[in-house]
């Protein structure tokens, strides 16, 4: 790894720094997403291993039911309101990030797009990525 990945919310009030590289890199189009980001798809980084994490400051927590059936808790700045990390209750271990809360925001490479089935015309990701319909297996 060459460097960690670090970021956080607009304000600075919850900051992370992650010492592994993520497992996947993806655009998710999933209706949830879209009201979340307010547009085509939210844009995320998902590491293998809470552990690696280091985080500070107090997120506001909000548990949803996903496409897949499963809960996932979106955790957000109480002071600014920025999304900034994700965790999963079927997959505890895994620590999703924005990648728009990235200090650096080139460091994220989509790899594929989730969801694609809910994408709107107007949504133009990388007609590149590989796509699918709903999450893919591990």
């Amino acid at each position: 790894m060459s460097r960690a990945y670090t970021g956080g919310c607009a304000c600075g009030a919850i900051r992370y720094e992650i010492s592994a590289e993520p497992l996947v890199m993806n655009d998710c189009q999933c209706r949830d997403c879209q009201r979340k980001s307010g547009t085509g798809h939210g844009s995320y980084l998902t590491f293998a291993d809470k552990r690696n994490v280091k985080l500070e400051g107090e997120a506001k927590h909000w548990d949803i039911v996903s496409d897949s059936g499963n809960v996932k808790t979106r955790a957000f700045c109480p002071s600014c309101g920025s999304p900034v990390y994700l965790t999963f209750s079927a997959t505890p271990d895994l620590f999703t990030v924005h990648a728009g809360s990235l200090d650096d925001p080139s460091q994220y490479k989509p790899q594929l797009v989730t969801y694609n089935v809910r994408g709107y015309a107007w949504d133009h990701v990388d007609p590149t990525l590989r796509k699918f319909d709903r999450m893919p297996s591990a």
